[in-house]
């Protein structure tokens, strides 16, 4: 039987978009639900595209409730994937799905990570700190912002006339180059 992914974002989704083309035709997993806490995500509009069902959530729901849960287990969801999801996890779900939350931070942590850095922030925040490196991590989540253990990370370097835009482009690539492959690499070993 497939894998069964759940994907929580909370913007345009283009990761989660490189996690559905990714395992479109697998056999070993399948997106099988896009969760968002914004009714106007784009990533609403992605996961219609590939006719993936979806699910709009408030912070009382999120925060005071089980309804999340019970719907994940419902569907058998095995991994739940963080996508440019912004909220802190709650400790119902974390512990609904022990080891089985992970997401992708916009740096090389532990530097640049913790509350209100995500985005251009983070990508701002290191052309100020004239880092010579920059890039991507994927680690689990915890009851902390960008603190549980490190999966994968992958660099690059900052060149002296990189721009936020230019480093948010090479961070972009590495992340649609590395999450799809480190989810599935998860997935294999869960039996």
């Amino acid at each position: 039987m497939k894998k069964r992914i759940a994907i929580f974002a909370s913007g345009s989704g283009s990761n989660a978009q490189k996690i559905m083309e990714h395992f479109k035709y697998s056999n070993l997993a399948e997106v099988a639900l896009v969760l968002s806490n914004n009714a106007e995500a784009y990533v609403l509009q992605r996961a219609d595209n590939f006719e993936i069902p979806s699910h709009v959530f408030d912070r009382k729901t999120f925060y005071e409730s089980d309804e999340l849960i019970d719907i994940l287990k419902r569907l058998e969801i095995d991994l739940v994937v963080l996508a440019g999801f912004l909220w802190l996890v709650p400790e119902n779900l974390l512990k609904a799905f022990p080891n089985k939350i992970i997401n992708i931070h916009p740096a090389l942590l532990p530097k640049f990570g913790g509350k209100g850095m995500y985005g251009d922030r983070v990508h701002k925040a290191i052309l100020e700190a004239g880092e010579e490196e920059h890039g991507i991590t994927i680690h689990f989540v915890n009851e902390h912002f960008d603190e549980g253990e490190i999966i994968q990370q992958a660099k690059f370097k900052v060149e002296p006339d990189d721009t936020l835009e230019t480093i948010k482009f090479k961070g972009q690539q590495l992340e649609h180059q590395y999450f799809p492959k480190v989810i599935e690499n998860l997935l294999k070993k869960y039996n």
